[in-house]
C-alpha cells in the first residue's frame, strides 16, 4: 500500500535513504553557508547554551579547525588519523573577532574540504577510522559536526533550525555507529553501568528510522529496524537527534518502558 493509499489515522512517512558521497561532499558547503548566512550582524560574544565553555566566536573557531583537520589529513594522504594536528579544541585566544573575518574563513574551509573530498577515491585507506576508508567516514563525520553546531548557533542566537529529513536520520545512524561505540571505548568507566543493563529503541515518527540499541553485553550492538526493547523513545526524528547528542531533553518526546536507562544512556554517552 503506497502512501497515498494510507487509511486516515496512519501516519505518512518520508521516505529516506543513506546521502550519497557526493551528497555529503555537497552539504559541507551547505550547511557551512546556512550557518554563515545567520551570522552577518551577530552578537559572537554570547555564550553557546549547548558547549558553555564556549562563546559562538570559540564554536565557529572549533568548527572551522575541524574542517581544516579533516582537510589536511586527507590532502597529505596520511596513512593514519594525526590527532596532533586537530585545533579545534585550542580556542582560549579567540574573542571579539567580526563575523566579516569568521564568515569568508568558514567558507573558505568548508569549500576545500569538499574539494579534497571530491578528489580522493571515497574508498582510499587516508586518514582511516576503526579500518574504515577515511574519506567516507570524514566525509560523513564533518557534514553531521556541521549540522550540530549549526544548531548549536542558531540556538544561541534565537533563530529557527530546520534539517531535511534525509540528513537528521543518518545523523541520529552516524550518533549509533560512532559516537555511541567510540564513548564506551574513550570513558571505560562512565559508560560501565550501561553494560549488560538492556535494551533501547530509537523510533523516529516522521521518517522510516528506527535503531535498536543492545546494551546487554559489554559493548553496545545496532540493529536498523523495530524490535521490542526494554524503553523506547519515539518521536520526530531531529528531536530524536537532539535528545541523543544531549542538546534537549527529552521532555517532548514519548518513552515507553524503563525511563531510567534511557536516562542513564543519555547521561553517559557523550560525544
Amino acid at each position: 500500500m503506497g502512501p497515498s493509499q494510507a487509511p486516515a489515522g496512519v501516519p505518512m512517512f518520508v521516505g529516506v535513504g543513506i546521502p550519497s558521497y557526493e551528497r555529503r561532499c555537497a552539504e559541507i558547503i551547505n550547511q557551512t553557508a546556512l550557518l554563515t548566512s545567520e551570522l552577518e550582524g551577530a552578537d559572537l560574544a554570547v555564550q553557546v547554551p549547548s558547549t558553555p565553555d564556549w562563546t559562538l566566536n570559540q564554536l565557529l573557531r572549533h568548527l572551522g579547525h575541524a574542517h581544516r583537520w579533516a582537510d589536511v589529513m586527507l590532502r597529505e594522504r596520511l596513512p593514519e588519523i594525526d590527532f596532533s594536528r586537530n585545533g579545534a579544541h585550542l580556542l582560549s585566544s579567540y574573542a571579539g573577532e567580526p563575523a566579516s573575518v569568521l564568515i569568508p574563513w568558514l567558507q573558505e574551509g568548508a569549500a576545500s574540504l569538499a574539494e579534497v573530498l571530491r578528489s580522493v577515491d571515497p574508498d582510499e585507506m587516508i586518514a582511516p577510522v576503526n579500518g574504515h576508508p577515511g574519506p567516507r567516514v570524514w566525509s560523513r563525520r564533518m557534514t553531521h559536526e556541521t549540522v550540530l553546531h549549526r544548531w548549536d548557533a542558531m540556538n544561541a542566537l534565537g533563530r529557527p533550525f530546520s534539517l531535511d529529513p534525509e540528513l537528521a536520520q543518518d545523523t541520529l545512524r552516524e550518533w549509533t555507529g560512532l559516537a555511541l561505540p567510540y564513548a564506551f571505548q574513550r570513558w571505560p568507566s562512565e559508560t560501565a553501568p550501561l553494560a549488560g543493563s538492556g535494551t533501547v529503541h530509537l523510533h523516529a515518527t516522521d521518517v522510516e528510522a528506527e535503531f535498536l540499541i543492545d546494551l546487554t553485553g559489554p559493548a553496545p550492538v545496532v540493529r536498523e529496524g523495530h524490535e521490542k526493547a526494554s524503553v523506547a523513545v519515539r518521536g520526530p526524528v531531529l528531536d530524536l537527534v537532539l535528545a541523543v547528542y544531549r542538546r534537549q531533553p527529552v521532555a517532548g518526546l514519548e518513552v515507553f518502558g524503563d525511563r531510567e536507562l534511557l536516562d542513564l544512556l543519555l547521561e553517559r554517552v557523550r560525544f
